[in-house]
């Protein structure tokens, strides 16, 4: 969703890019650490292929502003080892699930598995597509 809402991607709608601005200027919108890092994976093994350097496009959402980068805190990673209910066993998943459950915040996403998830009631979800 991300790589989408930066790109100006169409499959962002307008009401959800609206979304994301009021939480921006209201108390920012938080990116879990861990998914530059998978963009980052993803890009080197060519399964993503990114509008710009994968350097230049981390810079990119470290200095946007209204974007805050989460950090992979040590309550995050012990969360990620306890979420409740049934979630796919990837790692990244997990610690973005948990980033977002340490921090009580709705996670936009395109992912099946993290709807599904929150759909279980585990986790404020929002559909990014």
């Amino acid at each position: 969703m991300l790589i989408w809402l930066l790109a100006g991607d169409e499959r962002i709608s307008p009401a959800l890019r609206q979304t994301v601005d009021n939480a921006s200027y209201a108390n920012g919108a938080h990116v879990s650490a861990i998914s530059l890092w998978e963009v980052s994976m993803l890009e080197a093994k060519d399964r993503l292929i990114l509008y710009r350097d994968v350097g230049t496009w981390v810079e990119t959402v470290a200095t946007h502003p209204g974007l805050t980068i989460v950090p992979l805190a040590p309550e995050i990673a012990v969360a990620s080892t306890r979420l409740p209910g049934e979630l796919p066993g990837d790692p990244a998943d997990r610690m973005i699930v948990a980033t977002a459950r340490v921090l009580g915040a709705t996670l936009i996403t395109a992912d099946r598995a993290l709807l599904d998830y929150g759909a279980q009631g585990h986790l404020r979800v929002l559909a990014a597509a």
